[in-house]
């Protein structure tokens, strides 16, 4: 009885979501609910209290997000976007892929996919417009780059999956990297090939005005400065250079220091600027994995999680394909792939090793499921960021991603599961 009454609450969470409703109001008071129906109601508060001091997960995504805030009120990630967008308009046949690449990039260091669609696209997009690209083939091959936070060692998956195998956030990025470059190289080539195939690489002649970066003075040391967090934790974490080897607050804190001493810009403003991006992240993301652990332990209490668990170890067949659409299609269908990948990853990759699979290696799939399904959800922030700002149907921008986004899952799905 109780797993019966505990799917249909999931269903009613799902429908929910995919409502628009508050994720983390919905994922909270489903599993308090199913905590009651257990008869153990203390275990979603217990659950609550403890996914607040998850102090892996604090540091390293409040710290980033901090960064990120202050690289928005230096200016410097503005300077990243517009020096990348000069070197774009000079790549001729290569400018489709190219601006997929550029976001892949920028986002690694402006890790929020609705930020960097907005950074990068009031750039790029009129870019490739006027270079006779299509406006919705210029908005997919944007969007089709707003994964490359999953390089970023402020990404929250990150930080779950690093914690549930025991080891370091720089650890986890370089077990996925390959997978997750492969992936975005994949999704570039083939939507090329489409945008030739339906002639909308040239041609194109708009009617409006573009925007024009020329008249923006890049500073080179200024469009670096987003960029050097990543670098020390690359350089330390590969031990190219010992010395640089630290903690991701750390390096947020050195770059945003060098960003401020580079900019010359108020300390006061800088500090403020990195506190308030630490608030926002932990409104916004921890606030979502407090949600999900409250519904986790629902699931548990209602003996959901055992039911699944012994489930899928009858049915080995189909781990890998649960563990790389499962967070797919949920992110697909919701327009966000952290509650579904959130709930995922504390509720199954746990027990990765009973299926034959590493930790990493199922965590990482599961994340690089759910940020390429949002990827190509119509309802996702970027999306609509992405399709607005080329005066298109979201849907529009989402068909021409589909099969390069669906082609960089399987890759990913045979590089970490293979």
């Amino acid at each position: 009885m109780f797993l019966i009454i505990g799917a249909l609450i999931v269903v009613g969470v799902i429908y929910l979501l995919l409502k628009r409703h508050e994720s983390r109001m919905v994922l909270i008071a489903a599993g308090i609910l199913m905590c009651i129906i257990a008869g153990k109601p203390m275990a979603a508060l217990d659950a609550f209290a403890k996914s607040m001091t998850n102090a892996g997960l604090i540091t390293s995504v409040c710290s980033c997000m901090g960064f990120a805030w202050c690289m928005k009120y230096t200016g410097c990630d503005k300077h990243l976007v517009v020096a990348i967008g000069k070197v774009l308009k000079k790549m001729g046949f290569l400018l489709i892929p190219g601006a997929t690449l550029a976001t892949f990039v920028v986002n690694i260091a402006i890790p929020s996919a609705a930020g960097c669609s907005a950074a990068v696209g009031v750039i790029f997009i009129p870019i490739l417009m006027a270079a006779g690209v299509h406006p919705a083939m210029a908005a997919a091959a944007v969007k089709s780059g707003t994964y490359g936070s999953m390089l970023n060692p402020g990404l929250v998956h990150n930080g779950v999956i690093a914690k549930l195998a025991g080891t370091q956030i720089t650890d986890v990025i370089g077990n996925h990297m390959m997978a997750t470059v492969a992936g975005v190289i994949v999704a570039a080539v083939v939507l090329t090939v489409i945008a030739i195939v339906l002639k909308e690489n040239k041609g194109y002649v708009p009617e409006g005005s573009v925007v024009d970066d020329d008249s923006f003075s890049v500073n080179a040391i200024y469009a670096i400065m987003p960029l050097v967090p990543v670098i020390i934790l690359l350089l330390g974490s590969t031990k190219v250079v010992p010395a640089l080897k630290m903690g991701v607050p750390q390096a947020m804190i050195i770059g945003a220091i060098l960003a401020l001493a580079a900019t010359r810009k108020s300390p006061v403003e800088l500090t403020k600027s990195f506190f308030n991006g630490m608030g926002d992240a932990y409104a916004n993301i921890i606030g979502i994995i407090i949600s999900v652990g409250v519904f986790v332990a629902g699931l548990k209490a209602l003996g959901l999680i055992k039911a699944l668990i012994a489930w899928m170890l009858n049915s080995t067949g189909i781990v890998k394909i649960a563990a790389t659409f499962g967070p797919f299609l949920l992110a697909l269908i919701s327009g966000s792939g952290d509650a579904a990948t959130v709930a995922f990853n504390e509720a199954v990759t746990p027990h990765a090793a009973e299926f034959g699979i590493s930790t990493m290696n199922m965590g990482s799939i599961a994340a690089l499921g759910g940020t390429l399904g949002r990827t190509i959800s119509p309802i996702a922030g970027a999306t609509i960021i992405c399709a607005g700002i080329a005066g298109v149907d979201p849907m529009e921008v989402c068909k021409r991603n589909a099969l390069g986004i669906v082609c960089a899952l399987l890759v990913g799905m045979v590089l970490l599961l293979f």
